[in-house]
């Protein structure tokens, strides 16, 4: 029995560009490696910008203002990843998506964010998309407004259990509001603390690539308090940077029942070839409780490490954004 039959486990790709969705991308979709895929303006900043393939819609739509490009190729893109995942989502409708995460510069405006999202949903027009809403307090608000409406989303950038938590009760609200089967997922970023805080962990003595598994697995806790089949945790920033630790480290380190985990094409790969393929024990909550006492008593300040993460992440995404939109305006001139 495989990993999504046994205990509704999925893995996702978290990437997307026009050649990939050609070839690759359709092999591992057949071969039932992924499920499901995510995007993000960093992703589409990287992709538009080195892949030749978007040169000839460019030159169509070199009229336009950069926003406007940046929407076409994106939809584009999605609107293909979602029709080349419809018969996963068929098959069941938990999987089967394709996200896009709305203008990051709208992260503190609730109206904003839900209009872009409806405008988006209706844009691309396919039942398999999730749209992509930051973990702030104006994005908790827009979760609640857009999956009340009827949209499928992903809430991201979450770093800690409140964040988690706090999701998990606008998607609840929202989803229990619209009367329809609406699922979202809670992306929990995972390596990224790791990466601030290993030299730390090193100079108290403790051990290493430890956090981010134990600060996940407390999410994933808190999302399953709310016993909603529809909303998931799916476990994000699973890529490892260097070569401390094996590459599919935090796939391996995460297959819990009911929950998502969306890697890197490399990091897939690598998975594919030398990763685990049996489910992990779940990390108790009782024990990921007494290692943050342990941090605790070592003067390591977790929620100050979850607020600069936060921070960190919604200015990388809006600076992405940013220079995309300023290399299309160029292309456009």
């Amino acid at each position: 029995m495989s990993l999504k039959e046994d205990i509704n486990y999925s893995l996702w790709c978290d990437f997307i560009e026009r050649d990939f969705l050609e070839n690759r991308f359709q092999d591992i979709i057949k071969d039932e490696v992924i499920h499901g895929a995510t995007s993000n303006p960093a992703i589409f900043e990287s992709s538009i910008t080195n892949s030749a393939a978007y040169d000839q819609q460019l030159q169509m739509l070199k009229a336009n203002e950069a926003k406007t490009i940046y929407e076409e190729l994106a939809v584009s893109d999605i609107r293909r990843a979602a029709e080349l995942l419809y018969d996963l989502h068929l098959e069941d409708n938990n999987d089967g998506f394709i996200s896009i995460e709305v203008d990051p510069t709208l992260c503190d405006d609730a109206k904003g964010t839900v209009e872009e999202g409806m405008r988006l949903n209706s844009l691309i027009g396919a039942d398999n998309v999730m749209i992509k809403v930051p973990a702030t307090e104006a994005g908790y608000e827009a979760m609640k407004e857009l999956t009340s409406a009827g949209i499928h989303v992903n809430a991201t950038l979450i770093f800690s259990p409140e964040q988690a938590i706090k999701c998990a009760q606008a998607l609840d609200e929202g989803i229990k509001a619209s009367n329809k089967d609406i699922k979202a997922v809670i992306s929990v970023f995972v390596s990224r603390l790791d990466r601030m805080c290993d030299n730390k962990m090193v100079s108290k003595g403790l051990e290493t690539a430890k956090l981010g598994i134990i600060n996940a697995t407390k999410c994933y806790h808190e999302v399953e308090k709310f016993e909603n089949k529809n909303i998931r945790t799916l476990f994000a920033s699973t890529g490892v940077k260097g070569d401390e630790l094996r590459a599919s480290y935090y796939i391996d380190t995460l297959i819990y029942p009911h929950s998502v985990n969306t890697a890197p094409l490399a990091t897939i790969e690598d998975w594919l070839e030398n990763g685990q393929k049996t489910p992990t024990k779940v990390i108790s909550e009782e024990e990921c409780n007494k290692y943050f006492k342990l941090l605790e008593s070592k003067d390591i300040d977790v929620k100050e490490v979850y607020t600069k993460l936060l921070n960190d992440g919604l200015e990388a995404f809006k600076d992405s954004f940013a220079d995309l939109l300023n290399k299309l305006a160029r292309k456009a001139d």
